[in-house]
C-alpha cells in the first residue's frame, strides 16, 4: 500500500484525490497540507509541508506556484519523491526543479490524464509529417474563469511536442492583435479562453492548402487527472533520484 500526502489537500482537485483514493486499494491519504484548514478529512491536515511529520512515500501535489519553492524544499529534506502537477512555474522555479531532480524522485506532467498523454504522442507524428508539407499549427485551449495562469501548462506541453518533432525550429505566438502582418510559416499560435465552469479542452489544428486536421481532447470533470496522479504515485514511490513523465507511468 503506497502511502501518500496530498499538497494542495483542501482544494478542489485535492478533496477530488482524497475521494477516488479511498476507492483504490493500492494507494492511502496518510495527511494532507493546505493553508486553507476549513475542511475535515479524514487524515491529518497540516499549514505546510516541512511541519508534517506523518510517515509516507510520496507527495502529490496540486497546489499553487507560489507554493512550490517551499514543497520542494521539504520533500528534498524529508527524502520524499514528488508528483508535481502544479502548473504556472517561473523559469527560477523550473530551474530548482531540475536540481531537486538530483537528490529525489520528481514526476511533472502539465497533464495528468491518459488522454492528453496519448495525444501528445500522436501529435509529435502529425508534426513530423504535416510541418514539413506546410501546414500551419495552432492550438486553441478552454478553461474555467477560476484558472489565473495562461496557456495553460497543457497547452505549452503540446506545442513543446509539436516543436520537438520540428527540431525546435517554431516560436510560439500568444497575441497578434498588436501586430498587423501574416503569420509565420514557422510559428505555433496559441489562445486561451476562460469561461464559466469549462473543466478542459485543448485543439489542435493543422490548416493546410484546401484541408484542415484536428486533434480535440476534452475533460469532462477532474476525476480524469486525479486517476492519473494516483496512478503516477504509486508507480513513483521508491523510484531513485531523477526526472519522470507520464510517459513512463503509462507506457504507449
Amino acid at each position: 500500500m503506497t502511502r501518500a500526502v496530498i499538497h494542495g489537500c483542501n482544494g478542489k482537485m485535492g478533496q477530488v484525490i482524497t475521494r477516488l483514493a479511498k476507492e483504490d486499494g493500492g494507494i492511502q491519504i496518510v495527511a494532507g497540507v493546505d493553508r486553507y484548514q476549513g475542511i475535515a478529512n479524514d487524515y491529518p491536515v497540516f499549514s505546510d509541508m516541512a511541519s508534517c511529520d506523518v510517515e509516507a512515500d510520496v507527495v502529490i501535489d496540486f497546489s499553487s506556484a507560489e507554493a512550490v519553492d517551499a514543497l520542494l524544499d521539504a520533500c528534498m529534506e524529508k527524502k520524499l519523491p514528488l508528483v508535481l502537477c502544479t502548473t504556472g512555474l517561473s523559469g527560477e522555479q523550473l530551474e530548482k526543479v531540475e536540481k531537486a531532480k538530483k537528490n529525489i524522485a520528481i514526476l511533472r506532467s502539465a497533464n495528468m490524464s491518459v488522454g492528453v498523454n496519448l495525444l501528445l504522442k500522436l501529435l509529435k507524428e502529425a508534426a513530423a509529417v504535416l510541418g514539413p508539407a506546410g501546414y500551419d499549427i495552432e492550438i486553441v485551449e478552454k478553461h474555467h474563469n477560476k484558472k489565473v495562469d495562461a496557456p495553460s501548462g497543457t497547452a505549452l506541453a503540446l506545442a513543446d511536442s509539436i516543436n520537438d518533432a520540428l527540431d525546435g525550429a517554431y516560436s510560439y505566438v500568444y497575441d497578434r492583435s498588436q501586430v498587423r502582418k501574416p503569420r509565420e510559416k514557422t510559428e505555433i499560435g496559441i489562445s486561451a479562453v476562460r469561461g464559466g465552469t469549462i473543466t478542459g479542452q485543448h485543439d489542435v489544428i493543422f490548416a493546410g492548402e484546401d484541408e484542415v486536421i484536428e486533434f480535440q481532447h476534452t475533460a469532462y470533470s477532474k476525476n480524469v487527472f486525479a486517476k492519473g496522479a494516483l496512478e503516477a504515485a504509486k508507480f513513483l514511490a521508491g523510484k531513485p533520484a531523477g526526472g519522470y513523465g507520464m510517459e513512463d507511468v503509462i507506457q504507449f
